[in-house]
Parts: structure tokens; sequence; C-alpha cells
């Protein structure tokens, strides 16, 4: 699918009479729209799964946003990129007829950083996102109201792209926002364990009673 929003995605309805919430899946650097499915399903087994791809190519491999050669972020782009997809999964509730206020993202490594942008961005947009080995977006000049939101943040002691301190400094500014965050440390490296998703699905089941 293209549309809403010109995303390329895969929408996976909530199995019938489950009503348990929408996983926005935000792939990885060369991920596709697929790749998420069965952690998502794994994590959620009763909710909705909405799944993009990312609209950046570099070096032919689908991202969420720019990066400069040397690796930093394109910050005029990451922003120009989390409004978008914002209103792609405006869009999306309206078409697919999920609850606007029950959607979580799940995000790994590029996805995850585009997830927390959202929260930081859009602070309304998520009710709690699931961040598999993100690093620091952006340092805001003025942190949202995060009350009320739950954030995973799931981080590898041996991750030689993600600094240890980055997921600490990311855990202490959304903790500082007003969520209830969650950093959770696995021993490997970037890619994720059996243990990072045993995490998610137990933080997920956690949560408060969803209505």
């Amino acid at each position: 699918m293209s549309t809403p929003g010109t995303f390329q995605h895969r929408f996976e309805p909530a199995p019938t009479g489950a009503s348990d919430g929408t996983l926005l899946l935000l792939h990885g650097t060369g991920g596709n729209e697929n790749d998420l499915l069965p952690l998502g399903r794994a994590i959620a087994a009763h909710a909705a799964l909405l799944s993009p791809r990312g609209q950046v190519l570099e070096q032919g491999m689908p991202r969420f946003f720019k990066r400069h050669a040397d690796g930093s972020f394109d910050h005029d782009d990451l922003v120009a990129r989390t409004h978008a997809l914002a209103a792609f999964v405006e869009e999306a509730a309206t078409r697919y007829g999920f609850d606007r206020t029950r959607v979580t993202a799940v995000g790994f490594s590029n996805g995850a950083n585009i997830a927390a942008s959202l929260m930081l961005l859009h602070p309304g947009l998520l009710t709690g996102a699931i961040l598999l080995r993100p690093m620091v977006p952006f340092i805001a000049d003025e942190l949202p109201d995060l009350s009320g939101r739950r954030v995973l943040v799931a981080a590898g002691r041996k991750d030689p792209i993600v600094p240890a301190r980055q997921s600490e400094i990311l855990a202490g500014m959304l903790t500082e926002a007003g969520a209830d965050v969650t950093l959770h440390w696995s021993p490997g490296e970037h890619g994720l364990e059996a243990g990072d998703v045993a995490a998610a699905s137990a933080w997920w089941q956690a949560a408060p009673a969803r209505p």
C-alpha cells in the first residue's frame, strides 16, 4: 500500500474480538514495512499493527530521516519527517478505524530514533514507546509534558553503534519530561536478542488495564 500519507505500509487489524490498541512499527536502516510484523505480534498478540516504510534512501537502504556524511543526524530533515509520520498515523487511524488514543510505537535503531522524536515533538500522539537500541534524536529546548506515557528503552551493553551513555541520556530526558521510563540492558551488541523481546512483552503486559 502507498496511502495514506504516501508511506508504503502494512496494516494488520487486531484479531477478531480483540481490543488492545495499535502498535506503530518502525524499522531500522535497510528494513521495510514487513520486518517488524513478527516482533509486533510477539509483543502484543491482540493489538493492531501499523508498519510504514521509511521514505529516505541511503545507498538504497530505507530510513526514516537523513543523516550527514559523518553519521550525525540531519536535524531539519528529522523534524520534517517526524511531522510527516505523525500526520500519517492520524490519517491511518481515520482510514483503518483504529483508536487514535491508543497507539504505542515499537522502533528499532533508526526507527527507535524517530519514535523518540515523535514523543518529543508530538507528545499527544503516542501513549507509549518501546525504543530498541535508540540514540538521543536531539536535545529539546523545552521538554514536552509526557505525564502518563510509558517508555521502554532497550540498550545493549556492548553496542558498537549506540554508546551506553546515549541510552542513559535519552532515558533521563524522557523521565524528566514526566514519562514512566524503564531502562533495560541486554549483554550483547546492536542486534536484538531474545531478552529484548521478552522484556518488551513483559513491559506491554504490565501496562495498566486497557479498556
